[in-house]
């Protein structure tokens, strides 16, 4: 599919996407703790119908109940020989230790960039816990045996959070008890919390935190006849690029994101700051208008997925702006450095990368250009952020990638006032 973008201003209100961290962490913990779970504001995106899918394969049920989702769960009972997880790498990474509570074999298997992304961290960490793994080199797809077993052990968290999310739920959910997981450098604390934060709400023992390096289990039960309800938040990772396209192209309001979120890519708000966007914040809102941009610095690290939008931003911000984290983008769905750098070329934005640092010199002018998304949902969100002020039209090839994260993505641009046409 390609989407054509002409230049536009924005105006109106719109209602953020919901969060698909949420949502998949909220299947997953729904799964662990069993009961019956109501999740409200349900997200369905490509990655979250792939968690929805594991949780089946898993032994949950789900049914529909208006624009609720109701989940009911025994446990972790795998009804399947086999679990697909999609493109996902948060489904892959937080799963692929529930997966591994079945005593017997399972296949886990994905597709896309999925095939390619490093899973060797199972290689070395789950035979620690007693189960047995197969993997193709370090690469999907991947067969598990368990069932793990919780022990004292220490990890790598500096790929990412999400394995260490995945053993958090397994842990609880197999009643660890005094043991502790151990982690050095780990990367994207604020997820973190908010996995902790899932697990507390869905009554999975939780551990301490020890500095984000020791995470001690004492026990605990879990109601598996407990009734709940769970609400999916905002999400901040699709609504930082309405936030964008509100500071670079007109006035308009975003709901539905919530400021005291743990949501890591919340940090958004920080980077709008300080390039002197026009935004102002309420209870229930965000409002942004147009303003004169400077450049900026910012920390990416721990909310990599806030480049792309970043970028976007960086383009129309007079001046070299300076993010860090570059080391965090190599295993996305594409190697993201390289194609932002790739793609934004093409609209006359120069992006230089020196190691960990990413440098765009803005000039607050970008030109109209054909564009590939890569098979990468943000990337292709970027470019039509960047197109809304562009001059002259902007086509994104591949644009159908936005449904791995928001589908409703050019829907929601176009009701504040994006000129789009879509051809097959």
């Amino acid at each position: 599919m390609i989407v054509r973008i002409d230049p536009s201003v924005l105006s109106g209100d719109i209602q953020a996407p919901a969060s698909k961290s949420s949502m998949q962490r909220a299947c997953a913990a729904a799964l662990a703790a069993g009961g019956t779970t109501r999740i409200k504001n349900p997200g369905f995106s490509n990655d979250d119908e792939a968690a929805m899918g594991v949780i089946r394969a898993l032994g949950a049920n789900i049914s529909k109940d208006g624009r609720d989702l109701i989940v009911k769960s025994a446990g972790v009972l795998a009804r399947k020989e086999e679990v697909f997880c999609g493109e996902s790498g948060l489904g892959i990474r937080m799963f692929t230790p529930l997966v591994a509570m079945n005593s017997n074999p399972i296949h886990i298997t994905g597709e896309g960039s999925l095939l390619n992304r490093p899973m060797d961290f199972f290689d070395t960490v789950l035979p620690q816990l007693g189960v047995t793994v197969q993997s193709n080199e370090g690469k999907l797809p991947l067969t598990v045996q368990g069932p793990l077993q919780p022990k004292d052990i220490s990890i790598d968290g500096s790929l990412s959070s999400q394995f260490l999310t995945g053993l958090l739920i397994a842990y609880a959910a197999s009643g660890a008890n005094g043991v502790v997981i151990t982690v050095t450098n780990l990367k994207s604390k604020p997820y973190v919390d908010l996995t902790l934060s899932v697990m507390d709400a869905f009554g999975l023992p939780v551990p301490e935190n020890i500095n984000y390096e020791k995470f001690v289990f004492k026990g605990g039960e879990t109601d598996k006849n407990r009734e709940r309800t769970y609400t999916v938040e905002g999400d901040w990772s699709g609504g930082a690029f309405l936030l964008v396209a509100g500071a670079i192209a007109g006035n308009i309001t975003v709901r539905g994101l919530d400021v005291h979120s743990t949501q890591a890519d919340k940090a958004i708000l920080h980077a709008l700051s300080q390039c002197g966007a026009g935004i102002s914040i309420e209870a229930n809102q965000i409002n942004l208008r147009p303003a004169s941009l400077k450049a900026f610095q910012f920390d990416a690290t721990d909310c990599p997925d806030l480049f792309p939008p970043l970028v976007a931003l960086a383009a129309y911000c007079k001046g070299t702006t300076v993010i860090q984290g570059v080391s965090r983008l190599e295993h996305k769905e594409s190697n993201r450095a390289i194609t932002l750098q790739d793609e934004f070329d093409k609209m006359g934005v120069e992006i230089d990368l020196q190691d960990d640092l990413m440098l765009i010199k803005g000039t607050g002018k970008v030109k109209g250009a054909d564009l590939f998304s890569h098979h990468d949902h943000r990337i292709a969100m970027a470019g039509a952020v960047a197109a809304l002020k562009a001059e002259g039209y902007t086509s994104i090839e591949d644009a159908e990638a936005i449904k791995k994260s928001y589908p409703d993505f050019y829907d929601h641009i176009s009701l504040l006032g994006a000129k789009l046409k879509t051809t097959n």
